[in-house]
Formats: structure tokens, sequence, C-alpha cells
């Protein structure tokens, strides 16, 4: 690779000229025998991702980027770019948009989302009549007896903010058995047909981290907790083949028109990754996907499946394996380490004993496996750290490698929005990533302190703390628990302020905008071990970005949360253009 300096936009910028024998293994090729790319886009505002060694900007600026195959073969100005242009070569005008590495969503659960737009989506309703009245409708073309589902529902929206029960339900579902998701997934409403086709009666037990929620008199009120939602899951007609696909299709279309181009998700029904697979042949997959597996499953099992596809295959392998520590603030399941504030007599619902927990997470990275916990509460994230702390040594001192084959497990934490300071020692220290999502805070923020208390609120969504002590920063969604647009996370991590403006969280804790997109693009790029991949704009790398209609980091907080995406690019291929 040749390197030369010119002057560009805000700055110098590297015009890096990526040499063809690069490509292919050699070391340097004659001036006149260059590669020509296949696509040059010109005339833009191209954010780098790469810092500037200027005061006057924080990240080189560039004009157009040149694309040979799926990567990246030089940047810089257009003029500059002019040289790899040949007879085959096709022009894009940028017009001066923003463009910018492509976002890459660190957590989200494309099967979910995709389901949810197929069946009854309660996301915002603003009653518990509202929400009635979507059943109804459902129910009203559904055949006899068939299922009802649905999703998103959150009763702090309301005006009488109380979980609904089954006796809400069943006066408008007319026999049919309806189970509703609570818009975080951890707890769900289920109605009297639903409760007893699950066998959940009267004398039915709690499971181990679950709980069913029970009137005066012991009746269950169709409310369910955590694990206690499977017994009712079992027994619900799976997806097909085909309404699978049509979900994830939905999805993915939903991830392109919204700028991301990557995305780390857990839709752990095995089909969904066949789904994938199917879509990948026919050159239909239009994000790169990195599936994570679950973590309860046998090693055996998971190994066989990590095998079954290649790990080199950049749009789609298997990676992390997810297991989950706790709940939710929301449904106040979330582990903690003292009561919360607004339930004296809860400290929310540890899923796993912690001997088996250790013994569990310490087998699987033993076994070479990436291993990533969902964690909210205090307690929940200190338990997934005394795992990590003891599988990170045994793996050490039995010299294995981490799952890219280098020295750092890169073990992973998601969500963490209730930690100590010590905690986030303790991040560095074990070098553990944190996973996180900005966006939930413009949900969480109206009740998060009321849950918390002011002490353990001050330091909760601490991720200028993480930043700060230098532990690894991964953004995300965890759609469809929030939308998959970027730009609420954004405002969000720059401002900690609903999107009214009228509420403001804790705002030390506030990114600059660069701090946010690193996060949201290299951050997650090292969080799945591929940062010599992508996250950046520079010759080498994927060519991966994402063409918007402002330029987001000179743009007021508020305008962010209306940007549009005008272009998303996968491997120099146009998958969404704005019409």
């Amino acid at each position: 690779m040749s390197l030369t300096r010119k002057a560009s936009l805000g700055g110098t910028v590297l015009v890096a000229i990526l040499a063809a024998g690069t490509l292919s293994g050699q070391t340097s090729t004659p001036a006149d025998t260059k590669p020509k790319a296949d696509v040059i886009f010109v005339h833009g505002n191209v954010y780098t991702g790469v810092p500037a060694n200027t005061p006057f900007a924080s990240i080189e600026r560039a004009e157009a980027i040149a694309v040979k195959g799926d990567r990246i073969l030089a940047v810089g100005k257009t003029f500059d770019l002019d040289r790899f242009k040949g007879p085959q070569t096709q022009i894009v005008d940028l017009g001066g948009h923003f463009t910018m590495p492509g976002f890459n969503d660190a957590h989200l659960h494309l099967d979910d989302a995709g389901q949810t737009k197929l069946s009854v989506d309660l996301t915002g309703v603003k009653s518990l009549d509202e929400l009635r009245s979507k059943v109804a409708a459902k129910v009203g073309e559904s055949r006899a007896g068939e299922w009802v589902l649905g999703s998103g529902w959150d009763e702090t929206l309301w005006p009488v903010k109380v979980t609904p029960t089954r006796w809400d339900l069943d006066e408008v579902s007319a026999g049919h058995p309806v189970f509703l998701g609570r818009i975080d997934g951890h707890i769900a409403v289920a109605n009297t047909r639903a409760l007893q086709l699950g066998s959940i009666t009267l004398a039915s037990r709690d499971p181990q981290g679950g709980h069913i929620d029970r009137n005066e008199n012991g009746e269950p009120t169709g409310i369910l907790r955590e694990t206690a939602q499977e017994a009712v899951l079992a027994v619900v007609p799976k997806p097909n083949h085909e309404q699978r696909r049509q979900a994830i299709e939905l999805a993915l279309a939903d991830l392109a028109e919204h700028g991301v181009t990557s995305c780390q998700d857990y839709s752990p029904n095995w089909e969904n990754f066949q789904v994938f697979e199917e879509l990948e042949k026919e050159g239909k997959l239009t994000a790169r996907i990195s599936e994570w597996l679950p973590f309860d499953e046998s090693v055996e099992e998971l190994t066989k499946k990590r095998d079954s596809h290649p790990q080199s295959d950049l749009m789609l392998h298997t990676s992390m394996l997810k297991g989950f520590m706790d709940g939710s603030l929301g449904s106040h399941t979330a582990a903690m380490l003292e009561p919360y504030a607004d339930d004296p007599k809860n400290s929310g619902l540890p899923r796993y004993d912690p001997v088996k927990l250790n013994d569990m997470t310490k087998e699987r990275v033993l076994a070479g496996f990436q291993v990533g916990f969902h964690a909210i509460g205090d307690k929940g994230v200190q338990m997934a750290l005394d795992a990590f702390a003891g599988a990170e040594k045994a793996a050490k001192d039995a010299k294995i490698k981490a799952a890219n084959g280098g020295d750092d497990y890169r073990l992973r934490i998601e969500h963490a929005q209730v930690t100590t300071p010590a905690q986030i020692s303790q991040f560095k220290q074990l070098k553990v990533i944190v996973s996180m999502q900005p966006n939930h805070l413009l949900t969480d923020m109206r009740w998060a302190q009321d849950r918390l208390g002011p002490k353990r609120a001050a330091t909760s969504y601490a991720w200028l703390s993480f930043l700060n002590n230098k532990v690894g920063l991964a953004f995300g969604t965890d759609y469809p628990v929030e939308p998959v647009t970027p730009f609420r996370g954004l405002y969000a991590a720059i401002t900690r302020k609903s999107e009214n403006g009228k509420q403001e969280y804790f705002p030390d804790q506030r990114l600059t905008i660069d701090q946010a997109i690193g996060a949201y693009t290299q951050g997650s790029a090292f969080a799945q071990f591929e940062e010599k991949e992508k996250g950046k704009l520079v010759p080498g790398m994927l060519a991966d970005f994402v063409v918007l209609d402002r330029d987001v980091t000179a743009s007021s907080p508020e305008k962010i949360l209306g940007t549009k995406v005008l272009r998303t690019v996968v491997g120099g291929k146009t998958v969404y253009e704005a019409k």
C-alpha cells in the first residue's frame, strides 16, 4: 500500500492508494497498471473515522471513495481519485452530502423485530383500552381458535400505570389464546385460554429465574415474568419457514433504510440462521450479520453450529454466546444488589445459580467461544464479571486463545445500565467490553430514578465513565425494544435529554458526537473482532457506508433526530436509496 497525504476537506487526509498487488497479496504494482475502480463515489463530505492531526477538526474528511469489489480502493479528493476511473467504472455523485462508516448495531433481534411487524404491534399504545381494541381487531380477522400474538406494550405510558391482566384480555379475546409481550421482552401477559394451554394453574410453582404474578387468592393474573413465559411459549405454534423469511426480510429492510450495514443479532432459533444462509446464497442479504448462539446449549451443539458455516464469511457467521443474568428495570426484574426504591421488597430476578454460571462460562471460554451476558442490574453485572474473571484466568492458565486466535477474549456485558464505580474499574481490569444502547435512556428516564433512587441513578447509563476508564464501548439499539434508527441513539448519547428536550438525566455522562459515532462504528467492530475490516473509511476496509441528508457532526442535537438516510452501501453495493 502506498500512502500520500494531500489537503482535503477540514484538514489533511490519507489519499492512501491501495495498489492492485495489495489485494492479491503482492506488495507493489507499476503505476500504469493500477487497478481501476468498480465504483467511485464523488463530491461527498466523507467522515472517515480517522482522527485528524489538526486542532481545527477531530476527524479526517475527504470528498470521494473509490471501490473495487467489496473493499475501499482509495479515499481522497474527487480530482485525485479520477486516476482510478476505467471504461467500466460507475460514477455516483453524492451531491455534497455527509458520508460516514455504516452503523454497526451491536445488539438487536431481527427475528423478534420481523415477527412484531407480522403480529399485533402494541408499541406506543397509550392505554389499556387501546391495547384491548388492537387485540379485538386481530381477533376479528383470525380463524377460530387461532393464537393472537403481539408485543410492545408499556404500561408506564398509560394514565393508570398497572400491568394488564388475563381478565382484561378475556373480555376481548372470544376464546382465542392471547399472549402479549411487554416492550422489553422480559414479561408478558397471557389470557386465561393461553394459561390453560400452558398448564399454568393455581398450583403452578415459579420456575428458576421466573415469577408468576398472582392475586390475593393465589390465582395467576396472567403476568409472567422472565422464564415463567416459557411454559406458554412452548405451546405457541412456531412460524413456518416462509413466515420466518418474511419477518426477517422486513427487519433487514428496516436496517437498510436506517443506515445499518452490520448487526450483531440474537435470533436464537436455528431456523433463522438457515434463512440468513438462504438469503445470502440468493444475494439478498443486505446487512452483515454476526449471529449469537444460546449460552445454555451444550458445548457440543454450539461447536457443531459454529463449524457449520465459515467463520471467515464477513457477510454471515456465528459468533458470541448470549446468556441472561437478569431481566429489565422496566419490569422490576433486573437483579439488584439492594431492593428497588419503588418496590422495597423486590431485588429482581437473577437467572442463574452463581456456581453453575461460573462453571458453564469457564467451559465455554475454554472451548474458544466469545461470551456475552445480558446484565442490567448491578447484581446481574457483578455475577457476569465474577464469571468472566474465573473463565479468563482458566483460559490463560490453559493457554487457550480467544475466538480470533489472539489473547484478548473480548468478553462482553450487554446493557450494563446500573453499575457501581468499582464495577467499572473491574471492567477495565478484565478488559470486558460494555455493549450499551443509549436510546434506552429516552424510554427509561421517565421512571429510572424512581426505580433506583438518586444515588444509584447517578452512576447509571454511565457511557462516559466507561470511556474515561478505557473500557471498550459498543452501541446498538436492542431493536425491536427500541426503533432501529441510530439517530435516536446519537441524540441520547450527546444530550441525555428526552426527545422533547424537557427532561435531562445526569448530564455529566454525555458524550461528544465523535465519541458516539465511534461507539456505533469502531467500537461495535472491535466488540466482534472485526476492527480491521470495518468502522473506518480507509483503503483496504470493507466499503460499507451511509449517506445522510445532513452532517450530524454539525447539526443541533434536535435536528439529528430528524436525520434521513439517502443511501446505504454494503460491500460497495447500494442496498437502499431514498426515493
